[in-house]
């Protein structure tokens, strides 16, 4: 659900560039977040993607990067570990409480998740740390490559497979990852928990998540991924993923306030590129996804436009009928009003008029169908849908209306996500 993706690049801990992208809101920040990927993965993986995008549509701006030697980023993979991966973290708060704000949220997958609860601690502002399929210690890692570890320690360096591509690891990587210890970090780093496991988890069993949870103190939560893989390849387990995690963080971020105090009758749209069709909307203080069923080459994660339109004249329908009930003083059961919508030709249609049902072509047609707990007297009814008719969404399209296009040009500001930011390409140095 992001709606401006800023490609950027800051200096690692060793002063080598590191490539990242920022996935922005529509509208304010709410809170920024850095997001630490997997052993020998990149930005972006779809599980990071997936998860920057929702977090992005509820108004949380994400910074993810590839760690130096990885992805994108400048340096050698062989002379990284993984205090050099907490090191870089640290890079990229530093970088963000520069350019923009200090990240309040981190959420860490796999190996990024050990990472993360390695340097929570030395990060103030962070309020709320995030773990999916972490390791208890950095030292679990060791088993992905347990074949070659007696010729890692013998011969100082080896060149292994790992996820099919080749990575020299030394035994200096070998020392680091087992003379870090989380548990004291974990314990001490005084920050609102929530771990996230796969039961089913093959690769980092669901004991580390049970660890991890034992170590850490209160606030502390743990969700179960059901069925999920450990990569969350399956993009359905990375949306529910994303989605608990913006539940959860809004108890630490607060209420989401997109444009301000005061809700504004102003409504923006812009694409996600998480889809096809699929569109952020910024409506006053709130923010909803729009988008097209999977039949029409959509993702479905959202009503579509005309969907948005049989729902606007249906809410508009119920409360223009229980202003109408309140005044009245009408004791009015609870409203249910139901809309579909459908093209007919003009001649199928039987509340045109004759002149209209002779014209070619099609028509938008409406049909709206209003219930009313309990019933309404009979008395009532010819009024109640007389005051139907009456709803301004329902004058409007009966209406003519007239639509005031223009095009603007876009203004690209990095350090205000209020702007329109349309992929633009920054360099900058912490």
């Amino acid at each position: 659900m992001t709606n401006s993706i800023l490609r950027l690049d800051f200096k690692g801990h060793s002063g080598n560039a590191l490539s990242a992208r920022l996935d922005l809101p529509l509208g304010p920040v709410r809170a920024y977040a850095l997001f630490a990927h997997c052993f020998t993965c990149s930005k972006d993986l779809q599980a990071a993607r997936t998860i920057a995008n929702c977090l992005a549509g509820q108004g949380i701006a994400v910074l993810r990067f590839d760690f130096t030697g990885l992805g994108s980023s400048e340096g050698e993979f062989a002379s990284t570990n993984f205090s050099s991966n907490v090191a870089d973290l640290k890079s990229a708060a530093d970088y963000l409480r520069a350019n923009f704000a200090a990240p309040a949220i981190l959420v860490g997958h796999s190996l990024g998740g050990a990472a993360v609860l390695a340097v929570a601690g030395d990060i103030p502002e962070v309020k709320a740390v995030v773990t999916i399929a972490a390791p208890a210690d950095a030292s679990h890692v060791e088993k992905q490559f347990a074949a070659h570890v007696d010729d890692i320690e013998a011969e100082g360096a080896v060149a292994v497979k790992l996820a099919s591509r080749p990575f020299t690891i030394r035994r200096q990587f070998l020392d680091d990852i087992r003379g870090t210890q989380l548990t004291d970090r974990i314990a001490t780093m005084r920050k609102a928990l929530m771990i996230m496991h796969s039961p089913v988890d093959e690769l980092v069993g669901i004991d580390n998540a049970s660890a991890i949870f034992t170590a850490a103190r209160h606030p502390k939560s743990f969700v179960s991924l059901d069925g999920a893989d450990h990569l969350l390849t399956k993009r359905a387990d990375a949306e529910f993923a994303a989605e608990v995690v913006a539940g959860w963080v809004t108890r630490y971020i607060g209420p989401d306030q997109p444009q301000g105090e005061t809700a504004i009758e102003h409504v923006g749209v812009r694409e996600t590129f998480g889809g096809k069709f699929q569109n952020a909307v910024h409506a006053g203080r709130h923010r909803l996804l729009s988008d097209e069923p999977e039949s029409v080459g959509g993702l479905d994660s959202g009503p579509s436009p005309y969907d948005f339109l049989s729902a606007a004249l249906a809410s508009c329908t119920s409360m223009t009928l229980r202003m109408y009930a309140d005044r009245k003083k009408l004791d009015l059961g609870r409203i249910t009003v139901d809309v579909a919508h459908r093209k007919i030709h003009f001649k199928d249609c039987e509340t045109c008029t004759e002149d209209e049902r002779v014209r070619d072509g099609k028509i938008d047609q409406f049909t709206r169908r209003i219930h009313i707990e309990g019933g309404v007297p009979e008395e009532w009814e010819a009024k109640l849908l007389e005051i139907a008719d009456k709803c301004p969404v329902h004058r409007t399209l009966k209406a003519s209306s007239t639509v005031a296009t223009k095009l603007v040009e876009s203004e690209a500001a990095a350090g205000d996500a209020t702007d329109a930011i349309d992929r633009a390409e920054v360099s900058a140095e912490t």
